[in-house]
């Protein structure tokens, strides 16, 4: 089989769906499939016009017998195009339709929400990468459900974590300091367990909207506590695990996530954790393991944290729970497999 992945520029970064992108591609290629990574320039949702004429100019390019494969954040870039993407067999890869990001602008959502409701019902197969993605595709995008795969992430055996061993409850977050993450959320939460020991690390890409990581900064010293939050940026992967092996506990106030691939990282090293109900954030968390609290609701969410970072009896019961949990959950091979089958169902063009 060949395949070419399209995504926006860079392709480097660390976001949660690039790292779900790159393992598949490692995967594929490892089973012995061609797989080409193809990055448009330009903005991205909404595309602008760089970014649409590298669309067209890319499928022009295209090798006979290719599947193309387009990330859902490079699929608005093919706006007005949907007969040439059936045409071509095309297949989307959706973590979450670009129309529910956070901090979006009415207009520009509008605009989104009309593009993927045009391509996406026409598409030969799309990929979801959770039951929650894939029944919005199917409920609010018309997108036909026999026409759906869903494909999980896979994770990697990890070790368990052990914590930091202090009187301080160690809280990490993994994610990009954008909107839809909810950071400010969190940090307000927080800010409310005054009373009680913590630090928190928040890992993501802050180059993504810096405006807004200035933002969650200015908030943290607006609120007294920036002695106690660490904005880490992006880091390599021998210090993100140094972090989870290091963590009591494992936080997100996220708006909306495709699948929630930093919980499933936690619950794989048996880390407890405090999630929103966004998207499928909190599909893999039972009442055993973590706290679930309604998107935005910080003082909810204030109430949950403040039972794990005093009790540590108790998070250490919820540590068994998520190690346990984690356990289960499949790993890569096993999920690439299922891509590869998915794929297979699209015509070859």
């Amino acid at each position: 089989m060949r395949a070419a992945l399209v995504v926006p520029v860079p392709f480097d970064t660390v976001s949660g769906g690039y790292a779900y992108d790159r393992r598949i591609v490692e995967g594929l290629r490892a089973a012995g499939h061609a797989v080409d990574v193809l990055e448009l320039p330009g903005r991205h949702a909404p595309a602008d016009a760089e970014a649409s004429a590298a669309a067209t100019a890319l499928f022009a390019a295209l090798p006979p017998g290719t599947i193309p494969v387009i990330d859902g954040l490079a699929l608005p870039a093919f706006a007005g195009r949907a007969m040439m993407l059936a045409e071509r067999g095309a297949v989307a890869l959706i973590h979450h339709p670009t129309a529910l990001e956070t901090g979006l602008r009415e207009a520009d959502s509008a605009t989104l929400r009309a593009i993927e409701r045009d391509l996406l019902p026409r598409l030969p197969r799309v990929i979801a990468t959770s039951e929650a993605t894939a029944r919005g595709l199917a409920e609010e995008f018309g997108v036909p459900a026999g026409r759906i795969a869903v494909v999980m992430p896979g994770t990697d055996d990890a070790p368990r974590a052990h914590g930091s061993g202090g009187e301080s409850c160690a809280i990490l977050s993994v994610g990009a300091v954008v909107p839809r993450k909810g950071h400010d959320m969190l940090l307000r939460a927080l800010a409310r367990l005054f009373d009680l020991e913590w630090t928190l690390t928040i890992v993501g890409s802050t180059a993504r909207d810096p405006v807004h990581a200035e933002g969650i900064a200015a908030l943290a010293e607006e609120l007294g506590i920036a002695q106690r939050v660490t904005l880490a940026g992006e880091v390599d992967d021998a210090a993100l695990a140094a972090l989870w092996h290091g963590a009591d506990l494992f936080a997100l106030a996220t708006h909306w996530e495709g699948y929630g691939m930093a919980v499933a990282e936690a619950l794989k090293r048996g880390v407890p954790v405090a999630v929103t109900n966004g998207g499928a954030a909190a599909a893999l968390v039972t009442e055993q393991c973590g706290v679930v609290c309604p998107v935005g609701d910080a003082d909810q969410f204030s109430k949950a944290l403040r039972r794990l970072v005093f009790n540590a009896a108790l998070r250490a019961d919820f540590a068994d729970a998520a190690w346990h949990v984690g356990q289960t959950l499949p790993d890569w091979p096993t999920q690439v497999r299922a891509f590869a089958g998915a794929l297979a169902f699209a015509p070859t063009p």
